[in-house]
């Protein structure tokens, strides 16, 4: 850096050394009285020369300095991110792990058979968290087929399937769809995922909900997006946790008692960015909360 700072005095030391030997008479010129006004034209560009590299070095030094810290902030929210992760993992891991070695103690004292069913359960909660695990990991990897998603048709076909569980049978589950002046429009993307993702949606409106509630789903165009939104009447999200959803592993206060894996959103929301959309939740406590997913439209 001193080197640089140095190095700001060559302008102004060439132009004062061009002066010099122009007003010392080293240079022929048969017009002698320019001789002081050439001399002190080249004194003023070196001056100007280093004014101008000076300050040019100055925003530079500047710029750096302020992508270094934003890198580093960077860097410390990754951090920060790891470990809330790993923590997150470690509760979700432990609680399971301490029921199955309870049961599988209690088996060995001749426990029946409620005892291998819960210690059943907790291995499938493993499984489908290691199997969710494994999704968010492929999202990051691997490449995303593109066809036309018919979100209508896809969204139709989610709700008949959903209503075959006992949960849905107590809440009010309702569908809209724009019908005039045309249909919803196709989006490109992975219909799986796409499908997964919708999935996960309902799936949290529905575990969240109580009954009697109503859960919407709708879809409409909004400019050059595609929104489908699920809105619910159940009891909402606090504030101050609605900035953490879609963290891999968060459970909100109202989710520590359902159970879940905490992956669900990471996962919409993972969907959603490799297919160049994005993820809003809209919350009150007491009134419910409404997810909604925007994809580019298809052109």
């Amino acid at each position: 850096m001193k080197k640089k700072y140095a190095l700001l005095l060559l302008p102004f030391g060439l132009g004062l050394t061009l002066a010099v030997l122009w007003q010392a008479g080293l240079w022929h010129n048969p017009i002698l009285y320019l001789r002081t006004d050439i001399g002190t034209f080249f004194l003023l560009l070196g001056l100007l020369g280093t004014v101008s590299w000076g300050l040019g070095l100055v925003l530079w030094t500047m710029a750096h300095h302020r992508c270094q810290q934003a890198l580093m902030r960077f860097r410390e929210e990754q951090v920060d991110a790891h470990r809330r992760f790993i923590r997150r993992l470690d509760h979700e891991l432990k609680n399971p792990l301490t029921a199955i070695r309870a049961g599988l103690a209690n088996l060995a004292d001749g426990g029946d058979g409620t005892v291998l069913s819960s210690v059943r359960t907790q291995v499938d909660r493993l499984a489908r968290l290691s199997a969710d695990l494994r999704k968010l990991a492929d999202l990051e990897t691997q490449p995303v087929e593109r066809e036309q998603v018919d979100l209508g048709k896809l969204l139709t076909e989610l709700l008949d399937f959903v209503q075959e569980r006992p949960d849905a049978a107590t809440r009010h589950l309702q569908l809209t769809l724009p019908r005039a002046p045309w249909p919803l429009p196709p989006v490109s993307g992975d219909r799986d995922l796409i499908l997964l993702a919708l999935h996960n949606l309902l799936d949290n409106a529905l575990k969240f909900s109580r009954r009697e509630d109503t859960i919407e789903i709708r879809a409409f165009e909004d400019g050059t997006s595609v929104v489908i939104e699920v809105a619910d009447t159940g009891p909402g999200i606090s504030v101050d946790e609605l900035p953490h959803l879609g963290e891999e592993l968060y459970r909100g206060t109202a989710a520590r008692t359902v159970e879940g894996s905490g992956l669900g959103l990471a996962l919409v929301q993972a969907i959603m960015a490799r297919h160049q959309g994005t993820m809003q939740i809209r919350s009150r406590v007491g009134q419910g909360t409404v997810v909604a997913l925007r994809f580019p439209m298809t052109r």
